[in-house]
């Protein structure tokens, strides 16, 4: 086995996930002023520093998602990040797309930028200890589109950066993320979803990438956030997990679903149901932002001082999607808010 399929099932061990920390410093300043904290270099750092010293990360994350301005700091007590990560059991990741902009030839759709000079990043941020990246891009519902070209240009640029990751001895994460936005219901979701995730895996077939030193982190299929139709959980998992069984090649090991646009309690009765009803080989986990996040950075925007209340919601919050892993979550756990 090589180093890269072994990356990979040490970024997602059963009961463990992702935490995704690479908001770019333009999202982490309006997360920020929605907690009425200036978004500083200083804050940045603390808040993030305050998550990654707490104790969820020994037992419920498995790799942290960086962004570049974090990668590169180090700690209050003068350890870097990555080496605070590491020193936790987790595997250091990094962000490495620089954005969705304006697609040409359709710009009511986007196209993910970054694949300039990504070797030479690659590079840099393998000395300064990732081991795995992360790409996202996005695909819009409505009655035209995702248009054939923002599928296939995306998909195409999503097979180079994971050619390109693997040759610098990293795990590629592959983020193509269908957005919730929209009137749409669960059934275009799903046909979508299955589009995408297809072209996705089409392209990394054809630009070599070994599909057992990869993650997949896509949207579970739900319906539109402005669509009449509401799916219930039940419902929701067992369209996610066909669309996944339909579209995803066995070899990948695991899949760490993103949040995207669902509260901090739907995104983990969503996994721990989807778990359920997993008769895959897949390991079904979590690459949760928001979902993991949101509660701790309230707590934390009251007194940045009170570190340990803050880690006791973050370490809670982890500890509930680790469960969610093995289907042994349940609303009444949740309501413990313990340690």
């Amino acid at each position: 086995m090589s180093d890269i399929e072994n990356i990979a099932k040490q970024i997602v061990p059963k009961g463990k996930g992702i935490l995704a920390a690479d908001e770019s410093t333009g999202t982490m300043t309006k997360r920020l002023s929605s907690v009425n904290v200036e978004s500083t270099l200083e804050n940045r750092l603390k808040f993030r520093e305050t998550l990654f010293s707490a104790d969820g990360m020994k037992n419920y994350i498995g790799g942290v998602i960086l962004y570049d301005e974090t990668i590169k700091q180090k700690t209050s007590y003068g350890k870097t990040i990555p080496d605070l990560i590491k020193s936790l059991g987790a595997i250091p990741g990094i962000k490495v797309d620089t954005g969705a902009k304006k697609l040409a030839g359709s710009p009511d759709e986007k196209i993910t930028e970054g694949l300039d000079g990504l070797r030479e990043r690659l590079a840099e941020y393998y000395k300064l200890g990732a081991r795995f990246t992360k790409w996202r891009a996005v695909y819009n519902i409505s009655d035209k589109y995702p248009s054939e070209l923002a599928i296939k240009s995306n998909a195409h640029a999503l097979g180079r950066y994971a050619a390109l990751v693997q040759e610098a001895k990293m795990v590629p994460i592959v983020e193509p993320e269908v957005l919730m936005d929209g009137e749409h219901n669960i059934n275009k979701c799903y046909e979508v979803t299955i589009k995408v995730l297809k072209e996705c895996y089409k392209e990394l077939t054809l630009h070599n990438v070994n599909l057992k030193g990869t993650i997949l982190k896509p949207n579970m299929i739900l319906p539109g956030n402005k669509s009449k139709d509401k799916s219930n959980t039940s419902e929701i998992a067992k369209m996610t997990l066909k669309c996944l069984k339909e579209s995803v090649p066995n070899e990948v090991p695991g899949i760490t679903f993103l949040s995207g646009g669902q509260t901090e309690i739907e995104a983990t009765q969503n996994l721990n149901e989807i778990n359920k009803i997993n008769n895959t080989n897949f390991t079904m986990s979590f690459s949760y932002g928001r979902a993991l996040q949101q509660s701790a950075l309230k707590n934390w925007a009251k007194d940045i001082k009170d570190t340990n209340k803050t880690q006791k919601i973050f370490n809670h919050r982890s500890k509930m999607n680790g469960l969610s892993t093995s289907a042994k979550w349940s609303m009444d756990l949740e309501k413990q808010l313990t340690t």
